[in-house]
């Protein structure tokens, strides 16, 4: 005790244990599951707000990039499932497509931000976000034209489904998901990583 007492006095911050670093993890994931359910009944007066800014993938891309890939998974795969459960969004015939994307967004942008290291944070985020919302909406069009709607899926509804119509969402989580990444960095509840490099 006396050593760990020594060092903060000496200004020497203590590491975070890994058990503390999993608590912060868990709560951030959990939170962030919680606004999975909460988003998109907030956003539910405006008309085809589901479609058109995407509220829901908001937390999902926040879950792995401040706690990682497998934390993200979960956030991306519960998100979805408890708020169709309890609040019927999305529908049921939507839940299926919209898990696989929710969870390749968590899971890419977690494991993106981990290893793209260009020295430049704001390089590194938006490389990561910008990665993982690529990815997701690619394997989601996969999903859907091989598995969900086989046979009436075409590319042109692809294109028009995830980056016509998502266009004001996409421009929205442009700009707030950095925003929330950096406010959570300056508040040492994740990792900084223009220190880390």
């Amino acid at each position: 005790m006396p050593f760990f007492t020594d060092m903060h006095r000496k200004g020497k911050p203590m590491k975070k244990s890994k058990k503390t670093s999993a608590i912060i993890s868990l709560t951030v994931t959990a939170i962030c599951i919680a606004l999975c359910i909460v988003l998109p009944m907030a956003f539910h007066a405006i008309p085809n707000a589901g479609s058109i800014l995407s509220p829901m993938h908001i937390p999902v891309l926040l879950c792995g990039l401040t706690c990682g890939p497998v934390y993200g998974l979960i956030c991306g795969i519960l998100g979805p499932l408890l708020s169709s459960i309890l609040t019927g969004m999305p529908v049921s015939a939507m839940l299926p497509p919209m898990m696989v994307e929710c969870a390749v967004y968590g899971f890419t942008s977690g494991l993106l931000f981990k290893i793209i290291r260009t020295k430049k944070i704001y390089l590194n985020l938006y490389i990561s976000l910008i990665g993982a919302m690529l990815l997701g909406r690619i394997v989601a069009g996969i999903a859907r034209a091989l598995f969900f709607a086989k046979g009436t899926y075409a590319i042109k509804i692809w294109a028009t489904s995830y980056f016509v119509t998502a266009l004001p969402g996409i421009i929205l989580h442009l700009i707030v998901i950095p925003t929330l990444v950096f406010a959570l960095m300056k508040a040492k509840l994740i990792p900084n990583q223009i220190k880390d490099e």
